[in-house]
């Protein structure tokens, strides 16, 4: 399933007279606070669903996997996604 696709299911089962145009307008900020919150080192907690993290990453050195050489890994930060167990729970038919 892509973002089309859930924008069309969100304005078809709403109700709410909603165009697909104006789903996706939502979606679009949706995932946008998520992303600046994230930016930020803030969490995104959505109760029911699951949690939105940035795991940092240390530096680190790996093997490149041509030349066998060890090359260096700078420190990063990830995103992640912690699933809630409402979530967990409706996946494995609970």
């Amino acid at each position: 399933m892509n973002k089309l696709e859930i924008v069309k299911i969100v304005a078809e089962e709403t109700g709410l007279g909603l165009t697909q145009k104006e789903v996706s307008s939502v979606v679009d900020c949706f995932i946008s606070t998520i992303i600046k919150e994230l930016k930020k080192g803030e969490e995104v907690n959505i109760a029911g669903f699951g949690k939105f993290v940035v795991k940092n990453r240390a530096k680190r050195t790996s093997i490149n996997p041509k030349t066998k050489e060890p090359i260096e890994v700078p420190a990063s930060k990830a995103p992640t996604f912690r699933a809630g167990k409402q979530f967990k729970d409706a996946v494995n038919n609970k």
